[in-house]
């Protein structure tokens, strides 16, 4: 996969088994994927401007001034449609973990569908952290990306977990859950 910026042409793929490392930009700078060119987007940029940085929170912002981050980042839109097309309810708890742990990996046919479906997993693996296990809250990096951070000081890039999930199925989501709660 090729990311077309400003003329120039970078890698996105920085993995041997060429899934994106994370699918976080800093900058919203004109951009095509693999030459394509859409066209739609170039007519909203121009409505709403060109963003340079998007920010889940600064470190003197006020709480409040871009919601909840966590809730942001809880979302996870398409693990969640691929886990009720299964029959899974994902409520945030360990036991919906293990239940994900059990889903077929029918997003692996998928090419394009795999890298955004680890992303998710990996949030959603963050999520049910910060909501059970005492201490523990997203990080942003100063590249952007989230991370996870325990009471303990260790910090865990859930979004590579969730990539490494999603492409061979190790670690299993609830085993890095029991690993984590057992800090």
């Amino acid at each position: 996969m090729k990311l077309e910026r400003h003329g120039v042409v970078v890698k996105a793929n920085n993995r041997p088994d060429g899934v994106p490392r994370a699918l976080w930009c800093r900058e919203a700078a004109p951009a095509r994927l693999s030459g394509m060119n859409i066209p739609f987007l170039g007519n909203w940029r121009k409505r709403h401007g060109d963003g340079r940085a998007v920010a889940v929170r600064g470190p003197e912002e006020d709480e409040d001034a871009f919601g909840d981050p966590a809730g942001l980042l809880a979302e996870c839109e398409l693990l969640r449609a691929r886990a009720w097309a299964a029959g899974i309810e994902l409520d945030d708890t360990p036991g919906s973990l293990v239940a994900l742990d059990q889903l077929l990996p029918r997003w692996r046919d998928d090419p394009e569908e795999l890298p955004w479906l680890g992303n998710d997993a990996g949030l959603y693996l963050g999520t049910v952290i910060i909501r059970t296990v005492p201490g523990a809250g997203w990080r942003v990096r100063p590249s952007g990306g989230p991370v996870l951070r325990l009471a303990s000081g260790r910090e865990l890039d859930v979004v590579v977990i969730g990539l490494d999930w999603a492409v061979t199925g190790a670690p299993e989501l609830s085993q890095v859950y029991a690993e984590v709660h057992s800090f």
